[in-house]
Order: structure tokens, then sequence, then C-alpha cells
């Protein structure tokens, strides 16, 4: 693609951690400039940025200094004020994807309710409005067949929630009464659990005409709610991937989105599949995509962005396997011998975050191997080698 072909040269990102960081190499490919509004000057996207205004993600006033030094503005997260976007948005500024289109995402029950309205498969689900509707819970809970009425449960706070912050599998009444003391007056949403044999996720993007590229449907591997491992591609049927994807493009196309989208999914031991949550950005189960993809997802946002052609979402390998490197100190060490030591496992690349401080779960960088066909196989293996240099 001829650099003089782009319409929006310079991008501005609301958030500026890793997601936006690892932006900088399609940026840079593409002669696009990307504009950061982050809270801190150490934030990772920071460094690769050719203008940083230091704000709150969620200050409408800093968005609107943005927005005058961009020609159209993104997201890293979607911990924003939207409705002060939407009074920006009234003064021409143009928002990818469009707040429209995020209104009904940023909730996590009002995002349950627009899946509903587009039939596509979830978890049974309901909203709980702070410690007042302990009647409604324990209605709910005895309802005959509720899908409320067996514990183990799930809750999750309606906003912010990530990387296992504010979900709580409740495992009985007495962790629900805690939890609920716990969250206090904060709106929650209760789900049925659900056993899954698997959990799967996928991204995909969709371009300002409308054209969709869905990458590879991989497994994702948890622990305490917090991505560990992701595999590529799932060990799914050709079926499964299809219902997947169909997923994707009913969901993209209903909001008429530009940009990346990440899904998450169960999938039972019947075969159903299930939609869990969907982030409106970039996602930690696409950063595969960096190594092992055609175009990596944060070329793929950057080119929706800038109303450009979407690249190819393919694998340009057998396959692979992605590893989150989390935090498991409290330090300020930047782990360099064992970065070496991970680095020099075959096919593997490792992208190092230049966090300054580690706590337990922090995501301070990622390492993918690249597999060759006959370690499709190994993935599992390849996985607990990498994780037992880095925890030792």
């Amino acid at each position: 693609m001829e650099i003089q072909t782009l319409k929006n040269k310079r991008i501005g990102i609301i958030g500026g951690g890793q997601l936006a960081w690892m932006m900088a190499g399609a940026a840079q490919s593409l002669g696009i400039e990307l504009v950061i509004q982050t809270p801190h000057p150490t934030d990772p996207a920071v460094a690769i940025a050719s203008k940083t205004i230091l704000a709150a993600i969620n200050d409408a006033l800093a968005t609107a200094k943005l927005a005058n030094c961009c020609d159209v503005i993104t997201f890293e997260n979607e911990f924003i004020d939207l409705k002060a976007l939407m009074s920006i948005a009234k003064q021409g500024v143009c928002f990818r994807p469009r707040l429209e289109a995020l209104a009904p995402l940023l909730d996590k029950y009002e995002q349950r309710c627009y899946l509903h309205a587009i039939d596509l498969p979830q978890p049974e689900f309901t909203t709980l409005e702070g410690e007042a509707d302990h009647e409604t819970l324990v209605n709910l809970r005895t309802q005959a067949n509720s899908p409320f009425s067996k514990f183990p449960l799930v809750l999750k706070v309606r906003r912010h929630g990530y990387d296992g912050q504010g979900t709580f599998i409740i495992k009985n009444n007495i962790s629900l009464k805690k939890t609920r003391q716990q969250l206090g007056s904060t709106p929650v949403i209760l789900e049925e659990f659900v056993p899954f044999e698997r959990e799967l996720a996928v991204i995909a993007a969709r371009s300002i005409t409308g054209e969709v590229a869905v990458y590879p449907v991989v497994e994702t591997q948890q622990e305490e709610q917090v991505c560990r491992r992701v595999l590529v591609p799932a060990e799914i049927s050709p079926e499964i991937v299809a219902e997947v994807e169909a997923i994707a493009c009913t969901l993209l196309n209903s909001l008429q989105v530009v940009g990346v989208f990440g899904i998450e999914l169960f999938l039972t031991k019947s075969g159903k599949v299930l939609v869990n949550e969907v982030s409106p950005r970039t996602h930690n189960s696409g950063h595969y995509s960096l190594d092992a993809c055609e175009t990596s997802q944060f070329e793929m946002q950057l080119r929706s962005v800038a109303g450009l052609p979407l690249g190819n979402p393919a694998l340009n390998c057998s396959g692979a396997v992605m590893v989150n490197l989390l935090g498991y100190e409290y330090s300020q060490h930047d782990y360099h011998q064992k970065r070496q030591k991970l680095s020099s496992l075959p096919g593997a690349f490792v992208h190092w975050y230049g966090k300054v401080q580690s706590r337990p779960g922090r995501k301070l960088g990622h390492i993918t191997v690249l597999l060759e066909s006959q370690q499709i196989n190994q993935a599992q293996v390849i996985a607990k080698e990498i994780e037992s240099i880095w925890y030792e």
C-alpha cells in the first residue's frame, strides 16, 4: 500500500499502555504518526508517540486537545467517559470505532442485552443493583430450574473490570455474601457458570467500507481469570471455526464498527459456543499476530482507522504459542537474564513492555514461539518450558 493513499496520517489513541505501544512498528511502516493521551509519563506508548497529552483516560478536555493534534481518534481501552466524548463528537471530531458502536458494550450488562438482541449465544445473566437487591437474588436462587439455583456462579462488576479484576467465581453462600458486602452498592451482573471444555477467542476487524477480516480462532488458558497462554490455532472442528467466524461477522456488522474487536468465547462439552465477553479494541488473545500473521492486529487497527484496505489475517506459520510474562513479585527488576534465555528458544520472539514496576499478575511482556507443523501437538510442552524459565 502506497503511503500517499492514507486518508488519516495522524491517529490519536486514548490510552498509553502496551496495546498502543505495540502499534509503533506498523505506524512507522505505514507513515502514520501516533498521538497518545495517557496519565503517566512512564506508560509504554509514551516512548513511541510523536506527541503525548498527559491526562487521565476519561479527561474529556484533554481529549479535545488530542483532537486538535490528529485526524481521527481510536481507543486502547474502554475506560472512557462516553457522554463527554459524545459532546466532542458533535463538534466534528472523528472517533473510530464510532461512539454509538461503543455505547452498548462498555457496561457488561448492556453488552449482554445487546448480544441477546442480535441473537448471539451466551450464558444466562441478570443484573443486581447493589446490596439492596438481596431479595431479588434470593428469589433467583430459589426458583425451580433457575440457571442461578446452583453454585458456582459468576459475579462481575458492570464497568471497568479487566484481567480478572471485578470478576468473582462464587462457590457458596458465604462467598456470595462476602463478595456482595465487599462490592457494596456497585452494580454487578450475575451469570451462570459455564462448565466449558475450553475457552476460545478470535480477533476480527471491520473497515470503513464494511470489509471484515477474521483471524484464526485460538484457545486461551486462564488462571485466576488472567490469560496465561494462547494456543494458535485452536484444536477445534471446522464447523466450530465457522460458527465463531459467523458470530464475529454478525457482531461487527450489526454494530457497523470500524476497527479491531476481541471476542472471548466458551466451548462447552456438548460442542456449544457461547460468547463470554467482547472488547472493542485490540486484545491480549491476538498478541501472537505480531509475529505469526501476515498482518498483526495492531497494523489491522491502524489500517481500518486510517481508511486503508484491511490486511491479510492469515498465519505465516503452521501455528504458535503465546505466553504472557506476568509479574510474580513486587520489584523494579527488568529480568534481563530471563528474557535473554527466553529469546534463545527456537522460533521465539520476546516483547518487553518497558514497565518500570513489577507486581503479581501485572503484564510485563509476552513471548510468542512459532511452531512448525510437527510441533503443533507440542504447544503445551513449549508453554510449560517458557513458564519454568520465567517463574523458576
